[in-house]
Protein backbone atom coordinates (compact mmCIF):
# COMPACT_ATOMS: atom_id res chain seq x y z
CA UNK A 1 0.00 0.00 0.00
CA UNK A 2 1.80 3.06 -1.09
CA UNK A 3 -0.71 5.15 0.90
CA UNK A 4 -1.73 6.16 5.00
CA UNK A 5 -4.29 3.66 6.17
CA UNK A 6 -6.49 6.17 7.06
CA UNK A 7 -8.21 8.19 4.76
CA UNK A 8 -11.44 9.51 6.66
CA UNK A 9 -12.50 10.55 10.18
CA UNK A 10 -15.45 11.81 12.38
CA UNK A 11 -15.49 13.77 15.54
CA UNK A 12 -18.61 13.20 17.41
CA UNK A 13 -20.02 16.55 18.59
CA UNK A 14 -23.34 18.26 20.10
CA UNK A 15 -23.16 21.64 18.88
CA UNK A 16 -21.83 21.71 15.40
CA UNK A 17 -21.67 25.31 14.87
CA UNK A 18 -20.02 25.80 18.30
CA UNK A 19 -17.57 23.26 17.39
CA UNK A 20 -17.05 24.63 14.13
CA UNK A 21 -16.12 27.57 15.78
CA UNK A 22 -13.32 25.81 17.75
CA UNK A 23 -11.81 24.27 15.23
CA UNK A 24 -12.06 26.80 12.84
CA UNK A 25 -10.53 29.01 14.90
CA UNK A 26 -7.72 26.90 16.86
CA UNK A 27 -6.29 25.34 13.29
CA UNK A 28 -7.32 28.64 11.30
CA UNK A 29 -9.25 27.17 8.46
CA UNK A 30 -13.04 27.22 6.81
CA UNK A 31 -15.07 23.84 7.80
CA UNK A 32 -17.53 23.60 5.12
CA UNK A 33 -20.71 21.74 5.52
CA UNK A 34 -21.53 18.43 4.11
CA UNK A 35 -25.50 17.42 3.79
CA UNK A 36 -26.07 13.98 5.12
CA UNK A 37 -29.09 12.14 5.86
CA UNK A 38 -29.68 12.25 9.67
CA UNK A 39 -26.78 13.54 10.16
CA UNK A 40 -25.03 17.43 9.90
CA UNK A 41 -21.09 16.92 8.63
CA UNK A 42 -18.78 19.85 8.59
CA UNK A 43 -15.56 18.92 6.66
CA UNK A 44 -11.77 20.46 6.99
CA UNK A 45 -10.14 20.76 4.02
CA UNK A 46 -9.52 18.51 2.14
CA UNK A 47 -6.34 18.31 -1.00
CA UNK A 48 -7.25 15.29 -2.87
CA UNK A 49 -4.05 13.04 -2.85
CA UNK A 50 -2.78 14.77 0.06
CA UNK A 51 0.32 14.06 2.10
CA UNK A 52 -2.40 13.91 5.50
CA UNK A 53 -6.19 12.20 5.90
CA UNK A 54 -9.08 14.55 6.49
CA UNK A 55 -12.02 14.26 8.22
CA UNK A 56 -15.41 15.96 9.44
CA UNK A 57 -17.48 17.27 12.80
CA UNK A 58 -20.37 14.45 12.82
CA UNK A 59 -23.23 15.99 14.70
CA UNK A 60 -26.27 13.20 15.01
CA UNK A 61 -27.95 10.66 17.86
CA UNK A 62 -25.18 8.37 17.12
CA UNK A 63 -22.00 10.33 17.24
CA UNK A 64 -21.04 10.81 21.48
CA UNK A 65 -18.09 13.38 22.36
CA UNK A 66 -15.67 11.36 24.45
CA UNK A 67 -12.32 12.47 26.12
CA UNK A 68 -11.36 8.48 26.19
CA UNK A 69 -12.21 7.31 22.75
CA UNK A 70 -9.77 7.77 19.27
CA UNK A 71 -7.32 10.57 20.12
CA UNK A 72 -6.92 12.39 16.01
CA UNK A 73 -3.51 14.48 15.55
CA UNK A 74 -3.83 17.72 13.66
CA UNK A 75 -0.81 19.09 12.18
CA UNK A 76 -0.23 22.81 12.90
CA UNK A 77 3.36 24.43 12.29
CA UNK A 78 4.42 25.41 16.09
CA UNK A 79 1.66 23.52 18.47
CA UNK A 80 2.51 26.71 20.56
CA UNK A 81 0.64 28.57 18.28
CA UNK A 82 -2.79 26.52 18.54
CA UNK A 83 -1.89 25.89 22.26
CA UNK A 84 -1.69 29.77 22.93
CA UNK A 85 -5.72 29.94 21.68
CA UNK A 86 -7.41 26.92 23.32
CA UNK A 87 -8.65 28.35 26.43
CA UNK A 88 -9.73 31.97 24.49
CA UNK A 89 -11.81 29.55 22.47
CA UNK A 90 -13.72 26.88 25.36
CA UNK A 91 -11.37 24.32 25.50
CA UNK A 92 -8.45 23.26 28.05
CA UNK A 93 -5.05 22.05 27.79
CA UNK A 94 -4.46 18.87 28.91
CA UNK A 95 -0.84 18.20 28.12
CA UNK A 96 1.38 21.04 27.38
CA UNK A 97 3.85 21.09 24.35
CA UNK A 98 6.16 18.09 24.90
CA UNK A 99 8.82 16.61 22.61
CA UNK A 100 8.77 13.39 21.22
CA UNK A 101 12.41 12.99 20.23
CA UNK A 102 13.59 13.79 16.50
CA UNK A 103 9.33 13.57 15.43
CA UNK A 104 8.97 17.13 16.69
CA UNK A 105 6.46 18.03 19.67
CA UNK A 106 2.79 16.87 20.83
CA UNK A 107 -0.02 18.50 23.08
CA UNK A 108 -3.44 17.47 24.24
CA UNK A 109 -6.06 18.92 24.42
CA UNK A 110 -9.99 18.74 25.24
CA UNK A 111 -12.28 20.67 23.13
CA UNK A 112 -15.91 22.30 24.14
CA UNK A 113 -17.56 19.30 23.33
CA UNK A 114 -15.68 16.98 25.64
CA UNK A 115 -13.14 15.66 23.01
CA UNK A 116 -9.68 15.21 23.80
CA UNK A 117 -7.96 15.67 20.51
CA UNK A 118 -4.02 16.44 20.06
CA UNK A 119 -1.31 18.79 18.23
CA UNK A 120 1.76 17.83 16.39
CA UNK A 121 4.36 20.25 14.86
CA UNK A 122 7.80 19.06 13.73
CA UNK A 123 8.72 22.29 16.08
Amino acid sequence: MKKNVVNWFEIPVKDIARAKKFYGSLLNVELQDLPMPGMQLASFPMIQGGEYATGALAQSENHVPSPTGTTVFFACDDVNDQLDRVENLGGQVVVPKTSIGEYGFIAHVMDPEGNKIALHSPK
